[in-house]
């Protein structure tokens, strides 16, 4: 009938605003409001053989920050659960009468990657005998910090290379999404608590390596005066996120010194692929894809605020 189309959209609509007003500020809008996840999951942030166990130290950048702000999003969230709820009941009725449903991004909160789906790292060094793990976890550690400060800024542009290219420009339309709202994400005090790479898998000619990052953040997002929208200045947020990296199978590690440098794919340029993501001679995008590991896509896994 057409009343509960009209419903139906109008739950729509409070849905998407509810989860407007709880943006989160980090790196892809992770960090909320309102913890999530399982905390069993994430309660032990120093279990790992990579882990850096000094929070100030380590992989990370901290900065003073302001009076605190920022309010619960608890209400927000019991919302939510009941528009969710509402809908999906309306929709069900229209199951076999030719009604289509839309995709939607993955919510944080997601399902880590099951253990049973994946093969030990060990088995990785087989097919790779250049491959070492040390220096994956350490180059994702620094890729970590890099991301959210250019989150921050405003312009991921520069860490374009580490990306596949489809990931690279959702995350760029979001931020542009959220830049047009006149909000400024912030995410402050930064440190990689933990990385651990839990296996790998292979599927339609690629290799796939899913790493679980356990970090410490402080986020919060202003509108363009500076004045608090969501979050909290001083609040730290302990987070869990996985990381599914991939390259193409048969692709073998190549040593340090050769990473620094690679040809212009258009114009044959010799470029280093640290310093940007474009070709300076042609403008062309260069990605890691062909020369190392790229992100295909990210989860938020868990979040608590201390």
């Amino acid at each position: 009938m057409k009343w509960k189309k009209i419903l139906s959209l109008l739950l729509c609509l409070m849905l998407l605003a509810a989860f407007a007003l709880h943006a989160g500020a980090d790196f892809g809008d992770f960090a909320g409001d309102s913890d999530y996840g399982d905390s069993d999951y994430d309660s032990d942030y120093g279990d790992s053989d990579y882990d850096d166990d000094d929070d100030d130290d380590g992989y990370g950048s901290d900065s003073d920050s302001g009076s605190s702000g920022g309010s619960s999003g608890f209400t927000v969230l019991a919302l939510a659960i009941v528009v969710v709820y509402l809908v999906v009941s309306a929709f069900r009725s229209s199951k076999g009468k030719g009604g289509k449903t839309t995709k939607r991004s993955v919510m944080p909160g997601a399902q880590a990657t099951l253990q049973s789906q994946l093969r030990p790292m060990g088995e990785y060094e087989a097919l790779d005998a250049n491959f070492d793990a040390g220096d994956l976890v350490q180059k994702l550690s620094n890729w970590y910090v890099q991301m959210q400060n250019c989150w921050s800024d405003g312009d991921i542009e520069p860490v374009r290379p580490f990306f596949s290219d489809a990931y690279w420009q959702q995350m760029n339309r979001q931020l542009q999404a959220m830049r047009q709202q006149g909000h400024v994400d912030h995410t402050e005090r930064i440190a990689v608590l933990g990385v651990t790479l839990r296996g790998f898998y292979q599927s339609g000619g690629e290799d796939h390596i899913i790493a679980e990052l356990r970090t410490r953040i402080v986020s919060y997002v202003t509108d363009q005066n500076g004045n608090l929208v969501s979050g909290s200045r001083t609040a730290e947020k302990f987070m869990t996120y996985e990381w599914d990296l991939t390259r193409p199978s048969g692709t073998q590690t190549q040593a340090a010194e050769a990473m620094q440098t690679v040809r212009c794919p258009n114009c044959g340029a010799t470029l280093s692929i640290n310093e940007s993501a474009k070709c300076p001679y042609c403008d062309s995008v260069i990605t890691l894809t062909q020369h190392g590991w790229v992100i295909a896509s990210i989860k938020g896994i868990s979040q608590r605020t201390v």
